[in-house]
């Protein structure tokens, strides 16, 4: 066996880490790399200090270079997997979720781009608290040969609620309203947030003062869609733990964390027990009620209130990231789930359906600063399609087109 020959250099450091620590130890000093010399344990909680990553157990090191900022990090993927791009939806296709209605500058480009995509019709959610405004946007509607492919739901005025006289005519600007076209109610997240009642105190999801509008919205047989709250995120405290940091720093006014606000948790049961208190009215959680990040939460609330729906708009991040899961969800509560994209932006719409229709593995969601992870596809089943696309919606929407859809 050939002797090892240490360096006269060497020969100083090694004696002194056999003295210090036994005979296997200089060998190891010999074999340490360069750059776990500048490595720090970690912090008592195990976490490690800023700057640093974690690069063996109990080991944190800081990059030879200066990072790149969370903005400047693209990493390029050479995973190869199966790519099957779906451009246009399987079945026709309800958007019961969108802010997009028809002018006649505009209609010719819509049509067009929704029979590329399979989108059957285009629920505006922004009609307004105006009967007449919501009559002018039918009357266009009706007058064209498309009346089938477009519908308006209508607003209500909450500011001031509580005043004398308020629920009287709040019901009947609702009223005329449907009267004037109206399918349904669209309630914005201000409710809950930052609307103000007539004596300046917040307003309530579940105050009783707004019992006439929903009791209303039962008698007209129309259904309620309702976006209260938002990400459980942007109520947590705005650090780098929080997953929706990018998006907090761009948009302040998403920032729902300050002093005197409502917490995530206090808007949401706000909310549920308007539900329980209104068992004979139809709801439409916008956004999958915000309980997309927890779908045994999701289930509960489905499972306990039987006049409750779920929607999927802007929130496709959360059933990408758990697609397992969320197919069981799917499957189990195909009944109880409607399609809805929220902003109108046709290059989108695609990754619902790849989502949704293939099996697809760490794809590309379409907005960095929504969600910074990757997507896999569900894969549903045919019949779990069509109702998610359109039969659920009919069912919850009376004042929707009847003819014309597929069995």
């Amino acid at each position: 066996m050939t002797d090892m020959i240490v360096p006269s250099r060497m020969i100083g450091i090694v004696s002194l880490a056999v003295l210090m620590f036994g005979a296997g130890a200089g060998i190891g000093l010999l074999a340490q790399p360069a750059g776990r010399a500048n490595s720090v344990p970690t912090r008592a909680d195990g976490t490690c200090p800023p700057g640093t990553t974690e690069v063996r157990p109990g080991r944190c090191q800081a990059p030879e270079v200066p990072p790149p900022s969370i903005l400047d990090y693209r990493p390029r993927s050479t995973l190869v997997t199966a790519e099957h791009l779906v451009p246009k939806a399987k079945f026709p296709v309800v958007d019961i979720h969108s802010h997009t209605g028809p002018t006649p500058e505009t209609i010719d480009r819509l049509l067009g781009e929704m029979d590329a995509l399979n989108l059957r019709v285009l629920v505006n959610l922004s009609g307004g608290s105006d009967p007449a405004a919501i009559k002018q946007k039918v009357d266009y509607i009706r007058s064209t040969p498309h009346a089938d492919r477009f519908r308006v739901f209508a607003n209500v005025n909450f500011d001031g609620a509580g005043a004398p006289g308020w629920a009287e005519k709040a019901v009947a600007d609702l009223e005329a309203s449907v009267r004037n076209g109206a399918i349904g109610l669209k309630i914005y997240k201000s409710l809950g947030l930052t609307t103000k009642k007539a004596d300046g105190t917040r307003l309530k999801v579940d105050d009783p003062v707004l019992a006439p509008v929903w009791d209303a919205c039962a008698r007209l047989d129309i259904p309620v869609i309702i976006h209260s709250a938002e990400p459980k995120e942007f109520f947590s405290p705005f650090d780098y733990e929080n997953e929706r940091w990018l998006e907090l720093a761009l948009f302040p006014s998403r920032r729902n964390f300050s002093p005197g606000q409502p917490s995530f948790e206090e808007v949401q049961a706000e909310r549920d027990r308007m539900f329980a208190a209104h068992p004979k009215t139809r709801f439409i959680g916008a956004h999958f009620a915000y309980y997309g990040h927890d779908l045994a939460r999701a289930g509960a609330l489905l499972d306990r209130l039987p006049n409750v729906t779920l929607e999927v708009s802007a929130v496709l991040y959360e059933f990408g990231r758990q697609p397992r899961a969320a197919r069981e969800f799917f499957l189990e509560y195909q009944d109880r789930i409607l399609f809805g994209k929220d902003s109108y932006q046709p290059q989108e719409y695609p990754y619902y359906w790849r989502v949704f229709e293939t099996a697809d593995e760490y794809f590309d969601y379409y907005r960095d600063y929504h969600a910074f992870w990757k997507l896999y596809g569900m894969d549903l089943p045919d019949e779990v399609l069509k109702k998610v696309y359109y039969k659920n919606a009919l069912r919850v929407t009376p004042g929707l087109p009847r003819a014309g859809w597929p069995d």
